[in-house]
C-alpha cells in the first residue's frame, strides 16, 4: 500500500459559507498486487475533524491488515465512515476490478451505466458576480449556487434574471437561521429552484420538523452513513450521498437501499477533487435524482486520463482510470 498527499490547484477560487480556497488536497491510496494497481482518493474535511495527516495517521492505523488482505466487507468494520475508509475501499473495488478482469459496474450489480448531467457549482459571491458566471456557464443546464445567508434570496434573483433556462439547487452549507428558512424558501420557490441543501446547522436538524417546505430540502453535513438516516425523516426530502462520508462506495450503495424506502431522494455529491474521486461515485449517480460530480471542472487541471465531460454531460469511467 502506497499513500501520497497531493494538491491540485483551483481555477480562481472556490468559495463557500466557510470560507474560501484556492487547492484542493487530496489523499491517493494506490494498492498493488501480482502487478497490477487499485486507486482510491479522498478529501480530507476539517469541518468533520479530518486533516491530510490525521487521515493519512487513520489509514497507516490499518496498513497490517490492508497489506494482509482486508477485504471490503470487513473494512467496514475496521474503520469508521469518512475519507480515510473510503480511499482505501475505492482502491480495494479498482484492484479487485482488475485482478477478475471483471468491471466494477459488473461486480456491483449494474448492467450498464449511462451517462448522467451534471450541476455545474456556482461560487458564493455578490449577486451580480454569481449572475455573471451563471451567464457565462452557458452550457450548463444545472446550477447549483452556493449560498450565505442576509443577501441569497437577491443572489438567486440574479442568477435567475440571466438565465432564465437553467435548473437550479442551492446549498446553504449550514448558514442559515431557523427564522430564514420559511420566508427564504417560499422566495426561493418563486425563482423555480429545485432543491435547498442544507439550510441550518446539522446540530439543529429537529427545527426544520413541521417547517413549511415550498422547495424540497437535501441533507448534507446532516448525513454521513446508514446509522444517521432514520434521524432525518420528516425533516429532510433528499440526502447527499457523498463517499467521504459514507467511506466508501460499499457503505453507499448499501445506504441508497435503505434510503429509498425511507422516503429520501438520493443526490450524489463530491468534495472538490480529482476525476479519481468522482469514477466511483459516478455508479451512486446512476440511482440519483440529482448529481453533482463537477470537481474536476472547478480544477485548472485534472488527472490525465480523467473523465470524460461534454458540457454537462459526463461519462462512466473508462478502465484505465478505476474500475
Amino acid at each position: 500500500m502506497q499513500v501520497r498527499s497531493e494538491s491540485w490547484p483551483i481555477r480562481g477560487s472556490f468559495r463557500i459559507s466557510r470560507g474560501a480556497r484556492t487547492e484542493a488536497r487530496v489523499l491517493m491510496v494506490e494498492l498493488e498486487q501480482d502487478g497490477l494497481a487499485g486507486r482510491g482518493e479522498c478529501v480530507p474535511y476539517a469541518r468533520y475533524g479530518e486533516s491530510i495527516d490525521s487521515v493519512a495517521q487513520q489509514i497507516e492505523t490499518i496498513r497490517k491488515e490492508v497489506e494482509g488482505g482486508l477485504h471490503r466487507a470487513d473494512l467496514q468494520a475496521v474503520l469508521p465512515p469518512g475519507a480515510a475508509r473510503n480511499a482505501i475501499d475505492c482502491a480495494l473495488w479498482d484492484l479487485e476490478a482488475k485482478l477478475t478482469g471483471t468491471s466494477v459496474a459488473a461486480l456491483s450489480g449494474f448492467d450498464t451505466l449511462k451517462p448522467v448531467t451534471t450541476a455545474f457549482t456556482i461560487s458564493l459571491d455578490a449577486p451580480n458576480a454569481m449572475a455573471k458566471a451563471a451567464a457565462e456557464a452557458a452550457d450548463r443546464p444545472l446550477l447549483k449556487l452556493k449560498l450565505g445567508g442576509e443577501g441569497d434570496v437577491e443572489r438567486v434573483q440574479a442568477v435567475r434574471a440571466l438565465r432564465p433556462d437553467a435548473d437550479l439547487i442551492v446549498d446553504a452549507n449550514e448558514a442559515w437561521t431557523v427564522d430564514q428558512v420559511e420566508p427564504f424558501s417560499a422566495a426561493l420557490a418563486e425563482e423555480r429552484v429545485l432543491l435547498i441543501e442544507q439550510p441550518l446547522p446539522a446540530d439543529q436538524d429537529e427545527a426544520l420538523r413541521g417547517l413549511a417546505r415550498p422547495v424540497p430540502l437535501g441533507a448534507d453535513e446532516s448525513v454521513h452513513a446508514r446509522g444517521t438516516l432514520k434521524r432525518l425523516q420528516g425533516l429532510y426530502d433528499v440526502i447527499n450521498v457523498k463517499l467521504d462520508k459514507t467511506g466508501g462506495l460499499t457503505e453507499a450503495l448499501v445506504m441508497i437501499g435503505e434510503a429509498k424506502p425511507l422516503g429520501f431522494e438520493i443526490m450524489t455529491g463530491c468534495m472538490v477533487s480529482t476525476s479519481l474521486s468522482m469514477a466511483p461515485a459516478f455508479l451512486v449517480a446512476q440511482s440519483s435524482r440529482f448529481v453533482d460530480l463537477d470537481g474536476p471542472l472547478l480544477l485548472a487541471e485534472d488527472r490525465s486520463p480523467g473523465l470524460r465531460y461534454e458540457g454537462a454531460l459526463l461519462y462512466p469511467p473508462e478502465p484505465v482510470l478505476w474500475g
